[in-house]
């Protein structure tokens, strides 16, 4: 059984429901799994232990928001090379923070990354439930 971290940020509430949905889909393919928002995560050491991350945050005027950027910064101290990895957000237009965060985790981390970036555009959006659901077991299953 492995264990999981899921670090999100939140404005409105909607990226923290999709957080919730992809542990749901964690828990279910059996595996361990803690959610905690960015700013829970105070130093690259609250990073490590874990056998896959998720990091999420809103997009914002096409932006990831500051608190998400400084989990990055500390998660690029944290060596999660080769590590599984995953990257989601609520958004009302393009998505710009799960791609950005997809590519920051795939790129510069180097790390073992889902099929893509979870692209939904709230938890309760048609399929949302399953999607989220089926992304948790994806990113399992790769442990």
């Amino acid at each position: 059984m492995g264990s999981i971290l899921i670090v999100y940020t939140s404005r409105v509430n909607e990226t923290k429901g999709i957080a919730e949905l992809i542990a749901e889909g964690v828990r279910q393919a059996g595996h361990q799994v803690q959610v905690k928002t960015a700013q829970q995560i105070e130093t690259e050491e609250d990073l490590i232990g874990f056998d896959a991350y998720v990091f999420g945050s809103p997009t914002y005027h096409g932006e990831m928001l500051p608190s998400m950027k400084q989990v990055l910064f500390m998660a690029e101290r944290a060596q999660l090379k080769d590590k599984p990895g995953g990257a989601f957000g609520a958004y009302g237009w393009g998505g710009e923070a799960n791609k950005r965060i997809f590519d920051t985790m795939n790129y510069i981390f180097k790390m073992k990354m889902a099929s893509g970036p979870l692209m939904i555009k709230a938890s309760w959006v048609e399929d949302g439930v399953e999607t989220a659901q089926a992304y948790g077991k994806e990113i399992a299953d790769m442990i």
